[in-house]
Order: C-alpha cells, then structure tokens, then sequence
C-alpha cells in the first residue's frame, strides 16, 4: 500500500509539473470563454432585478421592506447554492455540477417573467439564487484550477471580469428595454445560458487538477496531454517541467468541511469569510438600490435613475480591467487593503455633505463602488489560491456564502436605515464596514501572487 501511494505521490507531483509550464495557448481560451459566458449570465441574472424593481415598485405599490425582501430572497437562495453545489462539486467534479447550476437559474428566469405578486417574485429568486450562487464559486474553482502561478491573477481575472461586465450588461439592458418593452423583457434574456449548457458537457475538459487529487491520475493525464498539444499546435515551445514537490498529508483529515477549520486553514478561512462578508454588505447593498433611491428619495425620472444605475456599472467595469492587469505586480493583500481603505473616503464624503442630492449620490457612491468592486471582483481567485484542489470550490463555495450573507443584509440595512436616521447615514454604516474589512485584511490576510498553488496549499 505504502509502495502504491508513493507511485502516485510521484505522478501527481509530475502531472502539476506538466501542468505548470503551459502557456495560454486556444483550448484554455475557449475554455474561459464558454465558462466565462455563463459566469457573465450569472453577474446580469444577479443585478437585473435592481433594474426591474424602480418599475415594480410602484406597479405593485411596494413597501420598502417587499423590495428588501425581493432583493435579499435571491441572496439567501445563493447561500445555499453556494454551500450545496460547491460540495457537490467535489465530489462529482466541476463541469457537471456547472451544467446543473445553469438549467436552474435559466429556468427560474422564464418563471420571474410571469410573476404576479412580491411573494411569488421572492420565491422564484430564492430558486433562482440556488443556481447563481452555485454557478460562481464552482467555475471559478474551474477556471483557477488550470492556470499556472506565474500570471494567475491575470489569467483568472480576465476570465471573472465577464461577471461584472454581466452586471454592466444588466445596467445597459435595464435602460434601454425597461422603458420600452416592460420589466419582463430582463428575464426573457435570462433564458440565453441554457445554450451553453451543450459545449460545456461535451467539449471541455475536466479539471486537471481535480482529476488528479481524486486519485484518477490516467484520465488527468490525458487532460494535461491535450493541453499540451494545443498549446505545441499553437507555435508554444514547451519548456521541460520544473519539479514541484507535493507535501504529504501526515493525518490531516483529507477533504470535507472540517479541513476548512484544520489548523493551516482555519485563520484563512475565517479572514477570507469577513472580507466577502464586508466587501458584499457594502457593494452590492449599494448597487442594487442606488436606482430605486434615485426614484423614491430623489424623485429622479425612470430613466435618468437607470442611466446613474448604469454610470456606476461601468465604472465597475473599468476598475475592475485595471485590477485584472496590475493585481499580479501590486500582490492581493497590499491592494484589498488599499481598496478597503481608500473605499471609506466617498462614502464618508457623503455623509459628511448630508446626501442631498442624487448627482451627488451619483459622484461619490459611484466612486466607491468601483474602488470595492476591484475586491468583490477578485475575491474569487484569492479564495481558491487559500485552499488544495480537495476542498478548492468548497472553500470557495463557503467564502462566497458570506457575500450572500452580506448580499442579503445589506439591502435590508438600507431599507432601515432609510426609513430610520435618513440615507445619509446608509454611507457612514458602509463606511465603518469597510474599515473593519480593511482591518481584519491588514491583520490576517497572506500573499498569494506568484506561487504554485500546490505548494502554497498542501
């Protein structure tokens, strides 16, 4: 028995090598693309309801705490898609469970259109959330489990940045069909995932790295293989593998979720959780009912608020490329820290100036937005560079649990901090939540950029 796991001991370390040293050659592109595609669906199913309800609002006469809820529903539904597919995926493997995801959130997308009430509404995003959430967290395992150390921020970055150029999608949609052609018309387009639900079954690979912590060594081997010849067919010179040494296990309880509390993993998960967590509340609190304050608070006009809406959506996007091109020369925990910090000033701006106009709510929450979401956005590969291929999507699928903790508390925070103190004081609570974000960052959080993701996570 000794003899055979030194065998595989011994492939495994050879396959990562293989692995390791291939360049980005048309086989990951098109892998990214096709999971990217759906990640980019995922992000505009997400914001598509904060476009929809400035409408719905007042078709239906919503109370504050109906949109709360409206928003929030879809969130906890993400918690448990999070939890629940992410476990499957380790078990089962990524690409399957990834199918999945997808047929349900564009299914509860043909339900939306024919809501007929708040209740109705929220039960079909709770549902809905089950397939977001367990969308992202398992193809950002994915994605991440084929990209080598040297440029990893980059190569996973440019792949997630479809999810926040999704939300941007959502913005732009939201104003130009809402007006037009009714709310309905944001779920029609939700339908357009289940196309990608074919090329993802039948022509991409299987995680390399999955395969071969799950002991099929033959079958990651032949991944490995076919990457390699795509990348040779696209002019690459391969270079001979350098050694990367796989660190035994000992009696470390190997998988499942009591590792993610082992003793080398317990102080990252519990830093990684308060930054989702923190991140979240304050971002997507903001995102998803700055267009509904607009209408309600400001007396703004439908499509000027859905104009704002988009304003800030697209600068999310443009911090969001700036991050993707420099994380990997900043290093992850010096710009979070940076973000979380720099995140604070707006938003204390606009309590300070008492939030009294929109243009003015516009300027700065937009600001801080975009600073936040370079942190939202790249959460997902510092939380996968914490954990080893056995418990990858279920640390991820777990950190993102908290951003639909955070997800979900903020829209109700908003909600009571608008009808209590007044929405300027919705800035100072965000703000505070930042610095403490910031804090737990600077105090806990350990640099990644750079390391093989083997040796980083034993």
């Amino acid at each position: 028995m000794s003899g055979q796991q030194t065998i595989e001991t011994e492939g495994a370390d050879r396959l990562i090598a293989r692995l390791e040293r291939l360049p980005v050659s048309g086989l990951l592109v098109w892998t990214r693309v096709v999971v990217g595609t759906a990640t980019f669906f995922d992000g505009y199913t997400t914001l598509a309801i904060a476009f929809v309800l400035p409408v719905l609002s007042k078709e239906w006469n919503l109370s504050p705490t109906e949109i709360g809820w409206i928003i929030s529903s879809g969130y906890i539904g993400q918690l448990i898609g999070a939890l629940s597919c992410s476990w499957l995926a380790e078990r089962y493997g990524r690409l399957k469970i990834l199918g999945g995801t997808i047929i349900i959130y564009t299914l509860m997308s043909l339900l939306c259109v024919f809501s007929w009430s708040a209740a109705s509404l929220i039960v079909f995003r709770f549902v809905q959330g089950i397939g977001t959430g367990g969308e992202v967290p398992v193809a950002s395992a994915y994605i991440n489990e084929f990209a080598s150390a040297k440029g990893r921020g980059r190569f996973f970055l440019l792949y997630e940045v479809m999810f926040v150029v999704g939300l941007a999608f959502a913005a732009i949609l939201g104003r130009l069909l809402v007006p037009a052609l009714g709310w309905q018309s944001l779920f029609y387009i939700g339908l357009a995932p289940a196309l990608l639900t074919l090329p993802m079954r039948f022509l991409l690979p299987e995680s390399p790295r999955w395969l071969i912590a799950s002991g099929r060594l033959s079958e990651g081997a032949a991944v490995v293989a076919r990457l390699e010849k795509d990348a040779e067919k696209h002019g690459h010179i391969l270079p001979p593998p350098a050694a990367v040494m796989l660190r035994p296990l000992g009696k470390a309880p190997r998988g499942g979720w009591r590792e993610l509390f082992s003793p080398i993993y317990r102080s990252r998960t519990l830093m990684v959780w308060a930054l989702w967590f923190t991140a979240y509340t304050v971002n997507n609190g903001l995102v998803t009912w700055l267009p509904t304050l607009y209408v309600k608070v400001f007396n703004v006009p439908l499509q000027l608020a859905l104009s704002y809406g988009l304003a800030t959506n697209l600068f999310g996007v443009a911090t969001s490329i700036l991050c993707a091109l420099l994380i990997d020369r900043v290093g992850r925990k010096r710009w979070y820290v940076s973000a979380f910090f720099l995140g604070t000033v707006p938003l204390l701006a606009l309590f300070a100036l008492g939030a009294t106009s929109a243009v003015e709510v516009l300027i700065l929450a937009t600001l801080a937005y975009g600073t936040v979401q370079t942190i939202t956005y790249s959460l997902y590969l510092y939380t996968a560079e914490l954990y080893p291929t056995r418990i990858r999507a279920l640390g991820s699928g777990t950190g993102s649990a908290w951003l639909r903790i955070g997800s979900s508390v903020g829209p109700l925070l908003v909600a009571q901090v608008v009808a209590g103190p007044g929405v300027n004081w919705v800035f100072a609570v965000f703000a505070g939540v930042l610095a403490i974000g910031g804090s737990i960052c600077a105090a806990f959080a350990i640099e990644t950029r750079q390391r093989v993701l083997e040796e980083l996570s034993p």
